[in-house]
C-alpha cells in the first residue's frame, strides 16, 4: 500500500530583493525556514521570481558577468523573455514556457538579462532558477546547455480537461522529459484546471517540495496559496493535489547527494580548498573571457 506524504511547512515567499537589476526574487532555499543546504538536495537553491511588471527600458536589466562552478542552473520562464551569453560562445533566449538547462560543471563566464525586445517594450515579467548540485564525481565536467523549448517538453494532458503536466525532466506516468540530469530527479509543471485532482508517486526518499506559481491548491486538508512554497516531510510517496483555482505549480523531487558541500558565492563544490582553487582559476582566466 502506498504512503501519503504529509506536509513538513508551507513556507510564505521570503522578502524579495534584487540580483542585478533585471531579477527580483524571493529565494526560499537555502536560508531561512530551509536554512539546511541539503534539505532541499540535490536541488541546493530556488530563487522565485513572482509577478512584477517592468517598465520599457532601452538598457536591458540583467546581471553582468560572473562566474559558475560545480552546479547546474536551471531557469523557467513563466513570462517575459531571458537571453544569455558565456564565455564558450553560447547564446541563446527563453521566453514563456521554456527552460534553460546550464550545466556549469568545471567553470565559465555567464550573464544573463531580459531579452533586447522585451526590455524595449517592457511588461510582465515572472521566472524561477534553480541551482541544481551536481555530485563530486562530475563537479568538474565540461560545460554545456540544454535548451529546453515549451513545445519539446513532455507533455501528460489530464482526462476530462483537468489540464495538463508538463515534464522538463524526469516522467510523469509514462511521458518523459528531455532534460538529461546527473542524478536522479523530477521538475514538472502542473497546469490544473479548478477542481482538477491528481496523484504524484515519488520515492519517499526523494527530497519533494511543490511552489505554486498561480492560483491555490489543497494538498489534504492544507491549503497552499500563490507564491508560496510546500515542503513535503519524507514519510511517504503518494500526493494529491487538488486545484482550489486555476493553478500552475512547479513540482521538484529528487535523489538527495549525500556528500559535503562547501559554497561560496557562485562555486558549489565539496571542499574548500576546492572552493579556493575556483577563485584561483578565475583570476587566471581559465574560465574564458566575456565581455559586460
Amino acid at each position: 500500500m502506498t504512503n501519503i506524504r504529509s506536509i513538513e511547512s508551507i513556507i510564505a515567499p521570503p522578502a524579495p530583493h534584487m540580483v542585478g537589476d533585471g531579477f527580483r526574487v524571493h529565494s526560499f532555499f537555502p536560508g531561512g525556514r530551509l536554512i539546511d543546504k541539503k534539505r532541499m538536495s540535490p536541488f541546493f537553491l530556488m530563487d522565485y521570481g513572482s509577478k512584477v511588471d517592468f517598465s520599457p527600458s532601452e538598457h536591458p536589466r540583467g546581471v553582468g558577468v560572473h562566474p559558475h562552478r560545480g552546479f547546474e542552473t536551471v531557469t523557467i520562464a513563466y513570462h517575459g523573455k531571458i537571453a544569455h551569453h558565456d564565455s564558450a560562445g553560447n547564446s541563446g533566449v527563453i521566453g514563456e514556457g521554456d527552460v534553460q538547462w546550464m550545466t556549469a560543471a568545471s567553470g565559465l563566464l555567464h550573464k544573463e538579462y531580459h531579452e533586447e525586445e522585451f526590455s524595449r517594450r517592457g511588461g510582465l515579467f515572472q521566472m524561477v532558477q534553480l541551482w541544481v548540485n551536481l555530485p563530486a564525481a562530475y563537479k568538474m565536467t565540461p560545460p554545456k546547455y540544454q535548451e529546453i523549448t515549451h513545445a519539446s517538453m513532455g507533455r501528460y494532458v489530464l482526462p476530462g480537461d483537468k489540464g495538463a503536466i508538463e515534464v522538463i525532466a524526469g516522467n510523469y506516468k509514462e511521458v518523459k522529459g528531455p532534460a538529461n540530469t546527473f542524478t536522479p530527479m523530477h521538475v514538472l509543471n502542473a497546469r490544473l484546471n479548478k477542481g482538477a485532482s491528481i496523484d504524484f508517486n515519488f520515492p519517499s526518499t526523494y527530497n519533494t517540495g511543490l511552489l505554486v506559481v498561480e492560483g491555490k491548491i489543497a494538498i489534504g486538508d492544507q491549503f497552499v496559496d500563490t507564491d508560496h512554497f510546500a515542503l513535503m516531510k519524507n514519510d511517504g510517496e503518494l500526493i494529491t493535489i487538488e486545484a482550489t483555482e486555476d493553478a500552475i505549480i512547479l513540482i521538484l523531487s529528487g535523489e538527495p547527494i549525500d556528500e559535503p558541500i562547501a559554497q561560496y558565492g557562485p562555486f558549489l563544490m565539496n571542499t574548500w580548498s576546492e572552493v579556493e582553487q575556483a577563485i584561483q582559476d578565475v583570476s587566471a582566466g581559465k574560465f574564458g573571457v566575456l565581455e559586460e
